[in-house]
C-alpha cells in the first residue's frame, strides 16, 4: 500500500452498488433536545444499526467482494479489537470465504463471541507488547490467506464511504460532518464523499485524550506514533494513523478534537436516556465532541457518524449506569 493510492467519490459509488441490498441503509436520528442544547440541527447518522453493529461491515464485504474466486478459496485474515474482526467474519461467511480474525487478548468479550459466531477462527495476542499489523501479516502468510486491513486498503475506505454518500443523501445542507477518527478509513471515505457533494463541509474527527495520534499528526505533517493508549474507547486505541488514510484526511480533515472517558461516558448515557440507542465508547465520541462544546461555533446543520453500538450489558453497565 502506498500513500500514492487515493479513493475517488466513483470508487465510493460503486461501494454503494455493491452493498446494495446487503448492507442496512442505516437510519438518521434527530433530537430537539440534543438541537437546542448545541445550538444546531443534529443529524446522527447511526451505524449500529449496521450489520455486526458498525459500519466496519462496509468496508469488510466490498473489499472480499472484490477477490477472485482462487483466493476467497483460501480464505481472509483480519486483526482487530472487535468490529472490524465481526465484520470480516460475517462478509467472508457470505462470500463463501473461511477467516482467521487476529484479537487482542482483551477484546470485549461480546465481540470476540460475535465473531467466533459468524464461523471465523479467532487467535489472539497481547496489544501492549505485540505489533498487530506485523502479527496479522505473518498469520496471513503462513496460511496462505488475504490479508483485509482494518483501514489502510481503498477498498476498505471506499466501503466506509458510503456511510457519508448516504448521510448527503438523506440530509440535504449539511455545514459539517463529525465522526470518530481510529485508524481513519472511515473519516478519509465519508470527507471523500460528503466533499464531492459540498466542497465547503467542515469535516471534524473526534479522539479520546489519550489516543491523540491523529491530532498529532496533523499538526506535524507526518503520522505521529504514540504509546498504546489506554482508554474505554477500545476501537480507537491506536498508536498510529494508517498511511493511505492519512494521505486522504490530510488533504480533507479540517480538524480532530478531543474528548475526555468522562465526556464519552456522558455521550453513551444521553444517547439511552434520550435516544434510545445504545453507543459504544468508540461510537459515541462525535456526539461527546458536541455535547461538551469542542467544535465550538457550528453551522445550522451537522451530520455526526455514530459509528457502532458493540458493547455488552455488563460493561454498558459498569460505564454508564453507576454514576
Amino acid at each position: 500500500m502506498t500513500s500514492t493510492e487515493q479513493v475517488t467519490i466513483d470508487d465510493i459509488r460503486a461501494a454503494a452498488a455493491r452493498l446494495e441490498g446487503v448492507a442496512h441503509r442505516t437510519p438518521v436520528l434527530t433530537s430537539r433536545t440534543l438541537d437546542e442544547r448545541v445550538g444546531a440541527e443534529i443529524f446522527l447518522k447511526c451505524e449500529n444499526f449496521q450489520r455486526v453493529g458498525a459500519f466496519k461491515f462496509r468496508g469488510a464485504y466490498n473489499t472480499i467482494a472484490q477477490l477472485p474466486p482462487e483466493r476467497l478459496r483460501r480464505g481472509v485474515a483480519a486483526y482487530s479489537s472487535g468490529n472490524h474482526a465481526q465484520a470480516v467474519a460475517l462478509a467472508a461467511r457470505m462470500l463463501g470465504a473461511p477467516a482467521v480474525i487476529l484479537m487482542p487478548e482483551d477484546a470485549p468479550r461480546t465481540k470476540r463471541e460475535a465473531t467466533l459466531g459468524y464461523g471465523a477462527e479467532v487467535v489472539t495476542y497481547d496489544r501492549y507488547t505485540g505489533d498487530r499489523i506485523a502479527l496479522g501479516e505473518q498469520l496471513a502468510a503462513e496460511r496462505g490467506l488475504t490479508l483485509v486491513p482494518p483501514y489502510e486498503h481503498p477498498h476498505v475506505i471506499a466501503g466506509q464511504g458510503t456511510v457519508g454518500l448516504e448521510l448527503a443523501e438523506q440530509v440535504a445542507g449539511l455545514g459539517a460532518l463529525v465522526a470518530p477518527v481510529g485508524g481513519g478509513g472511515l473519516m478519509a471515505g465519508c470527507a471523500t464523499a460528503v466533499r464531492a457533494v459540498d466542497p465547503a463541509v467542515r469535516t471534524v474527527g473526534v479522539e479520546p485524550e489519550a489516543g491523540d495520534d491523529y491530532k498529532r499528526s496533523l499538526e506535524a505533517g507526518r503520522r505521529v506514533r504514540i504509546p498504546v493508549p489506554r482508554t474505554i474507547a477500545d476501537g480507537q486505541a491506536l498508536e498510529m494513523p494508517g498511511e493511505l488514510s492519512f494521505a486522504v484526511n490530510r488533504r480533507l480533515l479540517d480538524e480532530v478534537v478531543l474528548v475526555s472517558d468522562d465526556e464519552i461516558r456522558d455521550a453513551m448515557e444521553f444517547a439511552f436516556t434520550r435516544l434510545k440507542i445504545v453507543v459504544e465508547p468508540s461510537g459515541a465520541t462525535g456526539l461527546a465532541a458536541l455535547l461538551a462544546g469542542r467544535l465550538g461555533a457550528l453551522p445550522p446543520r451537522v451530520g455526526v457518524v455514530v459509528s457502532g453500538g458493540n458493547i455488552d450489558p455488563a460493561r454498558f453497565a459498569e460505564l454508564v449506569g453507576a454514576r
